[in-house]
């Protein structure tokens, strides 16, 4: 027995992998926001990204922030864990939107520093869009070399 074919109306819509993968992506994106983003004061904050490097005499934590002011952003150290909170603020634009990947509102890094660490003497600096917190070694942890004698 033959089943009828059955037609629409209206006509079948053309597969567009580029819309499939910008649907994909947008929602990737979310879920990945769901995942790094704290909430903060009710608003869901985002992380911004960082590097972490080791020296003889100190850690180095660089955050990438471009557009903060410095007065947007603080620092704290409470023990050993190094906290950097602030908000990237919209500016204002005209138009629409047609592609937008850049992050505004509150962010929120957090970071455990090693034992090490002089916390008395720890300093933060703003340039160029990145804040370089350094966090000297204590002289106990520094490196030394160590003078071999006998006969």
């Amino acid at each position: 027995m033959a089943l009828p074919a059955v037609r629409s109306s209206g006509s079948v819509g053309r597969w567009d992998p580029l819309r499939e993968f910008e649907d994909l992506y947008s929602r990737l994106g979310q879920w990945m926001d769901s995942m790094t983003g704290t909430v903060e004061e009710g608003r869901r904050a985002w992380s911004p990204l960082a590097d972490i490097a080791e020296t003889d005499g100190a850690y180095l934590v660089d955050v990438e922030l471009p557009g903060v002011k410095r007065e947007d952003v603080t620092v704290d150290l409470t023990g050993r864990e190094l906290t950097i909170n602030g908000e990237r603020k919209e500016k204002e634009r005209q138009g629409w939107f047609r592609h937008r990947t850049r992050r505004t509102g509150q962010f929120h890094y957090s970071v455990t520093l090693p034992h090490d660490v002089d916390a008395d003497r720890i300093d933060a600096t703003l340039a160029d869009g990145i804040l370089t917190v350094r966090a000297p070694k204590s002289d106990a942890a520094k490196p030394r070399r160590i003078t071999v004698t006998g006969a």
